[in-house]
């Protein structure tokens, strides 16, 4: 079509021809759309990925002792505090003492309370952060910040922000795994994965009742005879080429969902949770079967006594899962929340830990595993230096002490400290966001970079703040 303008003929495109025309530019947009879901849909979101830059430690073991161990009776020595007490505190009520004698152990001369009789000997692989701080004296809100950085809002975990940031070493187990993760002071949020896919947040395992020492997951195929009379994991209506078959189609379904309607994280989660779901069934129990290990090895973590028994199976299988590729493994024990009865039930607490802990460094160190695995200790804050009962501490979320070892951090290593009755951080701080940062650092991630779009903005564990602690990394 063609008009006279100014003397001038020009050529003008009929609203028909234009329709055209912006019809294909829609189609190229969309087939550009598709391309690129195709293109996110072939790359599982647990696959492993490059760090930021090289890593210090490739996976994480943390020791979470819920209910905020005292630093000042375990590895914060306070001789002007055992000079002081009885008298009164600046807080109104009188300075009290650690029950427990400290001493200085291996070539570092780390101070550690007596307490911990095993764990001493391995003093030269700590590195005792005793200016930690976080904002909130509450434990729920306390663990919450812990575990995802906010009190506030509902946040991803640290273990989900690093499965995000490296994906996961083993195909056929999770890359997250919490056992005994808490229940009432934050629940699922201290291992879930908020606004990241679902693919990233922790694997729940219960493993309470140390009394049934020998209990086990068994895989047994339909057909198959069972010694142990017990089907753990087990479907018993569906065969192995069954149940396959029924994940085939409902993983196709899925994937047309993806071709229809684009990038969907939720979906992409939901295919990668139940193929990971279906190869666990045989490798769970395997990985979780320790009857193969020596008695040398029980006797090493304090496995079949007691008091050390559960604890001791936990410790154990962390170093089983770490072998077998997962990236982030938390333990849980506690609680630590000793208002009154300090003497009785902080030396269970230790009782229960000391000999396991060890264990698992020494493990660690033989299996080679020690140099690359971050192993962390603590709660989500520590103990006031003054009796609120007689007979117990208060909580304290001024100062506190955390430790790390192995995946490259100094050891024998004291960094930090709190004032000379140890109630609050003065020197060298580590608030919580900053041990996130160091964490991740260590992992090989920037915390600045780590991030996740979200409700419009980049989101990160961080959030506004935190900075590496470069001079606790070997």
């Amino acid at each position: 079509m063609s008009r006279n303008y100014c003397g001038k003929r020009y050529s003008v495109a009929s609203r028909r021809d234009a329709l055209k025309t912006l019809s294909a530019g829609f189609g190229f947009l969309g087939f550009a759309g598709l391309a690129a879901a195709e293109s996110s849909s072939k790359q599982p979101l647990l696959a492993s990925k490059r760090p930021h830059f090289e890593p210090k430690a490739k996976r994480v073991i943390f020791l979470c002792m819920r209910g905020g161990p005292s630093h000042v009776d375990t590895f914060d020595y306070k001789p002007r505090l055992k000079a002081d007490h009885g008298r009164a505190s600046h807080y109104g009520t009188p300075w009290c003492r650690s029950p427990w004698n400290f001493k200085q152990h291996g070539e570092s001369g780390l101070y550690l309370s007596e307490l911990f009789p095993n764990l001493a000997n391995h003093a030269d692989d700590l590195c005792v952060l005793n200016g930690m701080h976080c904002d909130q004296p509450a434990h729920a809100q306390a663990m919450l910040q812990m575990h995802t950085g906010s009190f506030q809002f509902v946040r991803p975990s640290l273990g989900a922000w690093t499965l995000y940031g490296l994906g996961t070493e083993s195909r056929d187990l999770p890359g997250f795994i919490s056992i005994n993760p808490p229940t009432a002071t934050g629940g699922a949020q201290n291992y879930g994965s908020a606004f990241l896919p679902a693919a990233y947040q922790g694997t729940k395992f219960n493993i309470q009742d140390s009394s049934q020492r020998n209990r086990r997951i068994d895989r047994m195929r339909r057909g198959e005879a069972n010694p142990h009379g017990i089907n753990n994991a087990v479907n018993d209506r569906l065969t192995n080429t069954a149940q396959r078959a029924q994940l085939d189609l409902i993983g196709e379904l899925n994937r047309a969902k993806l071709t229809r309607d684009g990038h969907n994280p939720h979906v992409e989660a939901a295919i990668e949770n139940y193929e990971l779901a279906f190869r666990m069934q045989d490798a769970v129990p395997e990985v979780m079967d320790i009857s193969r290990e020596t008695d040398e090895t029980f006797q090493l973590y304090g496995i079949n006594e007691d008091p050390t028994d559960g604890f001791g199976r936990q410790c154990l299988l962390a170093r089983r899962f770490a072998e077998a590729g997962v990236r982030f493994i938390e333990l849980g024990h506690g609680s630590w929340d000793q208002h009154s009865n300090l003497q009785t039930a902080m030396a269970d607490n230790c009782a229960e830990t000391d000999k396991p802990i060890a264990g698992l460094l020494a493990d660690l160190k033989r299996q080679d595993l020690l140099k690359d695995t971050l192993v962390i200790w603590g709660g989500e804050f520590g103990r006031t230096p003054y009796s609120d009962s007689g007979s117990g501490r208060d909580h304290n979320h001024k100062g506190y002490t955390m430790w790390m070892a192995g995946g490259g951090v100094k050891g024998g290593f004291s960094y930090g400290r709190t004032d000379e009755h140890g109630y609050e951080a003065i020197e060298n701080k580590m608030h919580v966001r900053d041990w996130h940062a160091t964490i991740l650092h260590l992992l090989g991630l920037d915390h600045e970079e780590l991030t996740y779009r979200h409700a419009g903005r980049e989101m990160r564990i961080t959030d506004v703040g935190g900075s590496v602690a470069q001079e606790i990394i070997a």
